[in-house]
């Protein structure tokens, strides 16, 4: 007869946690992303310590990015976890080693969410902790954002296939994880690139942070993190209010224009928008330019939009990326989405 697993702190934290956010419901089929790391390990751990209370079905899914020669080891040490614990393993690797972070990053959640669409997968889980919340946050802070880029890993985020990635241990820290996996004996692989200061979030984690912690607050990341938590509420209230100003701002026109409209798609009405704050109103022109642009839209494009709310009757901006041009008509913005040949 097995030993029954102690129940610790962070068992009781996740139990509540899932329970008082709805992350997940129970007999669900959850996808858990493990690299073989500390974090990951201890979600394993608490999620499978949890599935008798939940009645999930569990999977394991491991990417292997091929940026490191023991890839292919690390990628079979996952697997013989997943055969010990009695765990599905399904294993993704790059066709070639991935050269940017982002790029790496991008792959990955397109690999996930395709294990997960093929295997019927409710939910992507991943490891992601309050420590990567805090350097999140700084790593936008440092590279220029708004709120949004501040609030810095969403507890729940909607993937392609309708297939949710939740995110469960954004209220821990890494020294509780590493001591989680510790106390356990949880047998961790160590990635070598985590030590390498080339990558931006290393120096972060490596430099920065622990800089902070000692000359301004030991307690850093708890603090960023809970500072991204808040901006979370707010960044949510905002998007929704700007939706609907953006509803009231793009309401009939009436006879005004003609058939301007069948040629403009997109249009705002200056009289509404002139009434709203400046907040709601750069909100608004993001939300219409991430419509038409294949990048997030920058601060100086959402600026040259704001500048014709109030402009002379016939501005117009210059092309955006992808030849879509904004200009003024009476009490009206338009957007053109097609270059004009």
């Amino acid at each position: 007869m097995t030993a029954r697993t102690p129940w610790t702190s962070l068992h009781a934290k996740l139990h509540r946690t899932i329970r008082s956010r709805h992350l997940f419901e129970r007999n669900q089929r959850l996808l858990v992303a493990v690299s073989g790391g500390q974090d990951s390990l201890c979600l394993l751990k608490l999620l499978l310590d949890l599935q008798s209370k939940w009645g999930w079905y569990l999977g394991i899914a491991h990417c292997d990015h091929r940026w490191r020669s023991d890839s292919q080891t690390n990628a079979n040490h996952v697997e013989n976890l997943a055969k010990n614990w009695g765990v599905s393993f399904y294993l993704r690797t790059a066709h070639e080693p991935l050269k940017s972070e982002a790029a790496a990053r991008d792959w990955r959640y397109q690999a996930l969410s395709a294990i997960a669409h093929e295997n019927q997968f409710h939910c992507i889980v991943t490891g992601h902790t309050a420590s990567d919340r805090a350097e999140t946050l700084l790593y936008n802070l440092i590279r220029g954002t708004g709120a949004d880029g501040l609030q810095a890993l969403t507890w729940q985020r909607l993937l392609d296939n309708d297939i949710v990635l939740v995110r469960p241990l954004l209220e821990m820290t890494r020294t509780q994880t590493g001591q989680f996996c510790q106390d356990f004996q949880l047998c961790v692989w160590e990635d070598s690139t985590n030590q390498d200061l080339k990558f931006a979030r290393n120096r972060i984690r490596q430099v920065i942070v622990p800089y902070l912690q000692e000359y301004f607050n030991p307690q850093v990341e708890s603090a960023l993190a809970q500072t991204a938590e808040i901006l979370q509420a707010e960044v949510e209230y905002l998007e929704q209010a700007a939706r609907q100003l953006r509803q009231e701002a793009s309401g009939d026109e009436g006879d005004e224009g003609g058939n301007i409209y069948t040629r403009y798609p997109i249009r705002l009405n200056r009289r509404v928008l002139q009434k709203a704050p400046l907040a709601l109103q750069r909100r608004v022109m993001r939300q219409v330019l991430q419509e038409i642009l294949q990048s997030a839209p920058s601060f100086e494009q959402i600026e040259k939009l704001i500048a014709l709310i109030s402009a002379p009757n016939r501005s117009q901006t210059d092309p955006f990326p992808g030849g879509a041009i904004a200009q003024v008509e009476g009490d009206w913005i338009y957007l053109n989405l097609k270059k004009e040949k």
